[in-house]
């Protein structure tokens, strides 16, 4: 009897992946909750484990196929060999679940017309584009995937005249060629969504950190005794800071869909942390309901799993209001990107000592740049101005937070 192997849940308003990497091939024996199948989502890599133990007896989606949720990978059979061919043999092909099979060669439909694969199909009815204008696409067969879409899309479009053809590009022998991720085309297409759809502004300012590393440094011991090794940086105070602010300007932590604006009484704040495939954003929820512990130690371990790949596609989504913090790197000042449908996000940058001017003196102080982008259509200059004045009376005092005022 055989068991069929689906694609999971991939997690809020993610219905497709690509399958990036069979693990395990046709013939091979394998355990239950073993691993079998890799998929690639716009956000994170996804392990398909085998639901029992036994064979593989065939793999219905090849690598590279778009497949959507609920979609057939494969089916493994109970027992010691599969009736399926042997590893080196292609397998019969299964039909995936939701996915119409491609058109036959011989068919009216040309090479470059194949059928669009669902969410490819969603993506071009929407943007009003035709199969000619995609070519043939990289799924199996020739179908056209949601990434031929987006790389489409991402091109810039021609004025008046078309733009004499580009040559083709030589490629010179030193240099080395790789096909751009799922995650970094993704990441790429949803920073030109932003661009393009919000009326984007970016507001400066500059914060004394001399209160808050005082503060860290008289009690970071005792802090990380008492709380179990959750060392006390500075990203709590930030948080913290931006939770006080977010409650007194909500427009900042608000969202625009259609023609309503949706206010949020929670704060769900995305954290911009770095990993191996790129920058990505898990969330602290209900951060506003948090203690400096809590997020100090949420954070931390939202930075190792996101070394490890290990960051579930539920932590990736929610966010209502982000922080970055380009300082680790050395930033001294950027221009951060709104994480759509967020309508603001908050860029921290490397805390340098620079000379000031304090009353009437010139003193030695560490110094750091804030800047945040908003989204003009929703939020006005005075509001996202006064929101970063609040954060940085916060983390100039930091006693206001304690006793949140």
């Amino acid at each position: 009897m055989s068991t069929e192997i689906k694609v999971p849940t991939l997690g809020e308003s993610v219905t497709t992946a690509t399958v990036a990497r069979w693990i395990r091939k046709v013939g091979e024996r394998v355990e239950r909750d073993e691993a079998l199948v890799e998929l690639e989502t716009d956000k994170v890599t996804v392990e398909v484990n085998a639901p029992e133990a036994g064979t593989i007896e065939a793999i219905a989606a090849d690598e590279g196929a778009e497949v959507e949720v609920g979609a057939l990978l494969g089916t493994i059979v109970a027992g010691g060999t599969a009736s399926a061919a042997p590893p080196e043999a292609k397998p019969a092909a299964i039909p995936t679940a939701g996915v119409n099979p491609p058109p036959s060669p011989s068919g009216p439909v040309a090479r470059s017309g194949h059928a669009p694969l669902p969410a490819a199909q969603k993506l071009m009815t929407e943007q009003q584009l035709e199969p000619a204008q995609i070519g043939t696409g990289s799924g199996k067969d020739g179908r056209i995937t949601k990434g031929d879409v987006l790389s489409v899309l991402e091109k810039p479009k021609p004025a008046a005249a078309p733009a004499t053809p580009k040559p083709p590009r030589t490629d010179d022998v030193r240099e080395e060629r790789v096909k751009m991720t799922r995650l970094r085309r993704t990441i790429a297409a949803r920073l030109k969504e932003a661009q393009n759809n919000a009326a984007m502004l970016t507001t400066f300012n500059e914060v004394d950190m001399s209160a808050v590393m005082a503060l860290r440094a008289e009690y970071k011991d005792a802090f990380e005794k008492k709380h179990k090794g959750v060392r006390l940086g500075f990203m709590s105070f930030f948080v913290k800071a931006c939770v006080a602010a977010l409650r007194e300007f909500p427009a900042v932590n608000a969202e625009i869909d259609g023609d309503d604006i949706v206010y949020k009484n929670f704060v769900n704040m995305g954290i911009a942390v770095s990993s191996p495939n790129g920058l990505v954003v898990p969330v602290l929820r209900d951060a506003d309901q948090m203690s400096f512990p809590q997020i100090e130690a949420a954070i931390s371990d939202f930075g190792k799993r996101a070394r490890d790949g290990a960051l579930k596609l539920d932590e990736l989504s929610g966010g209502t209001f982000s922080i970055t913090n380009g300082g680790v790197f050395g930033s001294l000042m950027s221009t951060p990107i709104l994480n759509p449908p967020q309508s603001a996000i908050m860029g921290m940058h490397k805390i340098q000592d620079r000379p000031m001017a304090i009353g009437g003196k010139v003193e030695i102080r560490p110094m750091m740049y804030l800047a945040v982008s908003y989204d003009h259509r929703i939020i006005d200059g005075r509001e996202a101005v006064s929101f970063l004045v609040r954060v940085k009376e916060s983390i100039e005092d930091p006693r206001r937070l304690m006793l949140e005022i």
